[in-house]
């Protein structure tokens, strides 16, 4: 029994190595990226006050954090204080709105001795924290309303806050939160919603209205075709024709008729539906329908008038359009990235080699856009194997997660892995162009003390908690 006990409280060395590489990956990338082309000057102290300097200061520091809470802090200390912590991080976010300092637009900092803190980093700390209470302090799953409404509170609160400062990229992140409440039993359904809603929109501002409300018919149709129990495959076809004729009638001319033939085929699939008594099928369907149709007339009214704020609205231009956007101004950010990883080519041009990010062609190279720089120097096969690892940690943390015999450690686990998962997606997919810029930091790589100190945290704790998990 012994043996048992002892086993189950080993440390998960994988993850360790694989938060070392990244860690080390990011302090190299960031010498190499900072270093002045004729070199440095001075002795340790000027070494010291480089990017890659803090940033090894910063990593000093969370390597003491981490062995404090694998060898000081007792794991019964995160349980316990798992909601002081929480509301300790909001409290902070909301003094920074008062006391903070501005950086960028944005007075998300805290400035003490020439460091800066920006505590929305700690937020996801605890906001992890909270939600891992929260989820362990009930025996049912996320299966009402009530619960649903909460946990959503928990981490709605800082995310709301954030975006006062505004820190858009910031707030975004919390939306891995809902990774957690997916595994605690929330239903799949809201997924569904919340991509369809996010597609719609998107749609809604790159193509024209009357483009969009014949594709949603057609999708009906279509959906309507796959329910009928016999004949299913000239349903299916007929459906598609109808929509192939009516994208033929607007092509040439003949949009009102052609809406209208399919508006009258949708009607007959609505009543043909209701008399075979699927109610449920019809009143799902076109609930769909009427939201993605308000959501796509709302999206491009909005964009079409400029109803957003100048830079919110620039920005998904040169996403959705960048062959209109001024490669001198909205769309330079973005194209020199692209051309920086394009520059890469397979293996790279070496480390501090990048001319690209060398000389400043790419903005914000040690933060938001440091993945151009690792795609210039070290290639797709560097860039590539930086995206393995990233995977293999969140393959990692889902198999500690899955190992718990806690609701708290497991909830925990999964709210530090929707973090990662958010944070890597939207910073690689906006260095190459898959999603609008936003300023957010590649965990482990990107320049900046408060983003290292927080994850490192993150997982410290998920690996303390882990080394008891045979324990009840």
């Amino acid at each position: 029994m012994g043996r048992i006990s002892l086993k189950r409280s080993r440390t998960d060395v994988a993850t360790i190595i694989l938060y070392l590489f990244l860690v080390l990956t990011g302090l190299l990338m960031i010498h190499s990226v900072g270093s002045p082309p004729e070199g440095y000057e001075g002795g340790l102290a000027a070494r010291l006050a480089t990017p890659a300097g803090k940033q090894f200061f910063w990593l000093l520091i969370s390597g003491v954090a981490w062995l404090a809470i694998n060898y000081l802090i007792d794991r019964k200390i995160w349980v316990v204080g798992a909601y002081p912590v929480y509301v300790f991080t909001v409290v902070l976010l909301l003094l920074v709105l008062i006391i903070g300092k501005e950086i960028n637009g944005a007075k998300a900092w805290f400035s003490l001795g020439g460091l800066t803190f920006q505590p929305s980093e700690l937020a996801k700390f605890g906001t992890c924290l909270g939600m891992a209470a929260f989820m362990s302090q009930y025996s049912g799953r996320l299966d009402n309303l009530r619960n649903i409404v909460y946990a959503c509170l928990i981490w709605l609160i800082p995310a709301v806050v954030i975006l006062g400062q505004p820190d858009m990229g910031s707030t975004l992140v919390f939306i891995g939160f809902l990774l957690v409440m997916y595994r605690e039993g929330l239903t799949p359904l809201i997924f569904i919603l919340g991509g369809f809603t996010a597609l719609m929109v998107v749609l809604g501002i790159m193509f024209s209205f009357e483009g969009l409300l014949v594709s949603l018919i057609g999708l009906c149709l279509l959906l309507f075709a796959f329910s009928v129990p016999r004949r299913t495959l000239l349903w299916i076809l007929g459906a598609a024709g109808a929509g192939a004729a009516a994208f033929y009638g607007i092509e040439n001319g003949y949009g009102w008729q052609a809406t209208t033939f399919l508006v009258a085929a949708l009607i007959g699939a609505i009543v043909f539906h209701l008399i075979q008594r699927n109610t449920r099928l019809v009143g799902i369907t076109m609930a769909f329908m009427a939201w993605g149709l308000l959501l796509t007339f709302t999206s491009n009214y909005i964009y079409t008038n400029k109803l957003l704020p100048p830079h919110q609205h620039e920005r998904i231009g040169v996403w959705l359009h960048p062959e209109d956007a001024d490669p001198r101004g909205s769309y330079y950010n973005l194209l020199q990235s692209k051309l920086a990883i394009a520059a890469g080519g397979v293996t790279g041009r070496g480390l501090m080699e990048g001319t690209m990010t060398k000389y400043d062609y790419v903005p914000e190279q040690l933060t938001d856009f440091i993945f151009s720089a690792v795609g210039e120097e070290q290639g797709f096969i560097g860039a590539g194997t930086l995206i393995v690892v990233f995977f293999l940690l969140l393959w990692r943390i889902t198999v500690i997660a899955e190992r718990q015999r806690r609701t708290f450690s497991r909830a925990y686990a999964y709210g530090v892995a929707g973090i990662l998962l958010v944070h890597f997606l939207v910073n690689v997919g906006m260095t190459m162009g898959v999603i609008p810029v936003i300023g957010i930091p590649l965990p482990f790589i990107s320049k900046g003390g408060s983003s290292l100190l927080s994850f490192t945290l993150m997982l410290a704790v998920m690996l303390k908690l882990d080394k008891h998990r045979g324990e009840v």
